[in-house]
């Protein structure tokens, strides 16, 4: 099976100095990536990153990710739109090439294999990173028990 959203970038092609690239998603793409991942529509998502060889194939990504999504508020039940913009930073690396280290500070990495990253699937993973699992229409909040607002119970 083929990602939804699919941007593969040959690494022949790639400035040895690095470069800029952004891709974006269609609207076959985002209908998609909202069925992926199980939310009413995914609206937009735009992701550059800038790409670094670093040797032996692997390439690092510093990247912004720019997304709207529809919701549902695990509160209210009702839709809203969540506004999604991240920073990332990652490596593509060859499949079988990863560090064995678990360096928590280091960037993800992303196995690959062939002559291709593909920077649609890896803007797809790192919006699903990067929205709120448990979302929240912005407004009134109800209190806790306790809150200094709380109606008094009944007795």
């Amino acid at each position: 099976m083929s990602p939804e959203f699919s941007r593969p970038l040959r690494l022949a092609r790639l400035a040895p100095d690095g470069q800029t690239v952004t891709v974006r998603a269609e609207p076959a793409e985002l209908a998609a990536l909202a069925r992926r991942f199980a939310v009413p529509a995914v609206l937009e998502l735009a992701c550059e990153f800038h790409l670094r060889p670093q040797g032996r194939g692997v390439v690092a990504a510093e990247g912004r990710l720019a997304a709207r999504l529809e919701r549902v508020c695990v509160a209210t039940l009702e839709p809203f739109v969540e506004t999604v913009a991240e920073r990332f930073a990652l490596r593509f690396v060859p499949e079988g090439a990863s560090s064995e280290e678990e360096d928590f500070e280091a960037p993800d990495e992303i196995p690959y294999a062939g002559a291709a990253i593909d920077l649609g699937e890896a803007a797809a993973e790192q919006l699903a990173l990067a929205f709120d699992p448990w979302p929240r229409k912005a407004g009134p909040r109800m209190p806790g028990p306790g809150a200094p607002d709380a109606p008094a119970g009944r007795g």
